[in-house]
């Protein structure tokens, strides 16, 4: 039997997208050549690959905003993770846009978040020469370390992910080539700044009343309320991306994903709600010292001793800070705090 017809009735579907979605079968290819699987699509085998991996295994205990959090129900990198590949594949959806290729871009845009969330990307980023940042890392993690060889459409979107402070649409650190990639981007923003909230409240750091006026009367008061006004906004003023009649006509070079001012306006005031009281609080800046002093410690010490990094992660050509860096933003949160612990002992001894 010809299994090669599954993957040909997958395509087939592909065809029924929107003409500015990305198909599979038109993929700008990877960087080594592959023969075709026969019962998935190009981007369903990036999903498939990066689900598989170890790097994403490790999300479940990498910390999002919280430093080693007390408790089960405190988001970590996976269950973000998931949730924006959730709201990505429904905007995707919604605009008939390829949902495998969203799928795929979304789970693996942080997978080369350091240990320690933002505080620990900030101390790579204060110690490597040439700086740190998690979106390049998360494409030299499926680029290099696990050498996952996906399309350059997946690629693309992983690495144009990340968002400047300002506006959650500015241009920042890139802008995905794809519509999938842009939804992604937007993705990782509707569920940060809804999840975080809830953390915040968890940890006895805000109230949900102290939450500014404009974004309950605008996007609701509760999470769920939030997110469906996200996700329907983005979907109806991107409507342009579905190909089909809008009424004023967009120029295909000009269709993008975005939201209507008033909400736009709403979630960046939200986003910025959350920097001043949850993500920079003064009351978190000596847990974030101490996440920095753990990370310096642990680069610190690896590189006096390379030869005690217990990895197969690392390409040996590399400069050695390029290799103890891959080993320190590889750990996860209890590792990076029970090595350090370790070595400070060893010092003591």
């Amino acid at each position: 039997m010809d299994l090669s017809a599954v993957r040909r009735r997958l395509e087939e579907r592909e065809r029924t997208l929107s003409p500015y979605a990305s198909r599979s079968f038109e993929t700008r290819g990877r960087e080594t050549p592959e023969a075709p699987s026969p019962v998935r699509t190009e981007f369903q085998r990036d999903r498939d690959r990066i689900l598989h991996c170890k790097a994403f295994r490790r999300l479940k205990h990498k910390t999002q905003v919280f430093i080693a959090p007390v408790g089960d129900h405190f988001v970590t990198r996976l269950t973000h993770t998931l949730e924006v590949a959730q709201i990505a594949r429904t905007i995707a959806r919604g605009l008939n846009l390829n949902e495998d290729l969203a799928e795929a871009a979304a789970l693996a845009h942080d997978i080369g978040h350091p240990p320690f969330g933002h505080a620990g990307e900030q101390a790579l980023a204060d110690l490597l020469p040439e700086g740190f940042r998690h979106a390049e890392q998360s494409l030299r993690v499926v680029e290099k370390l696990e050498r996952l060889n996906l399309t350059w459409e997946t690629r693309d979107g992983i690495v144009n992910s990340s968002k400047v402070r300002e506006d959650i649409f500015a241009e920042g650190y890139g802008t995905p080539s794809t519509l999938e990639g842009q939804i992604v981007k937007v993705s990782d923003a509707v569920a940060y700044i809804n999840h975080d909230i809830a953390d915040a409240m968890r940890a006895g750091v805000i109230a949900e009343e102290e939450l500014p006026n404009e974004v309950s009367e605008v996007l609701g008061k509760r999470r769920s309320e939030r997110i469906d006004t996200l996700v329907c906004d983005i979907i109806e003023n991107s409507w342009a991306a579905t190909g089909e009649r809008v009424a004023v006509p967009v120029p295909a070079a000009e269709i993008r994903i975005g939201m209507c001012d008033t909400v736009s306006a709403a979630a960046n005031t939200l986003r910025e709600f959350m920097f001043q009281r949850v993500y920079l609080w003064e009351g978190r800046r000596e847990e974030a010292e101490q996440a920095k002093r753990v990370v310096a410690v642990l680069y610190d010490h690896f590189m006096r001793n390379p030869n005690e990094m217990q990895t197969e992660y690392g390409v040996q050509s590399d400069p050695l800070w390029r290799r103890v860096a891959d080993y320190v933003s590889g750990m996860t949160d209890h590792f990076a705090l029970a090595s350090a612990d370790r070595l400070r002992g060893a010092v003591r001894d």
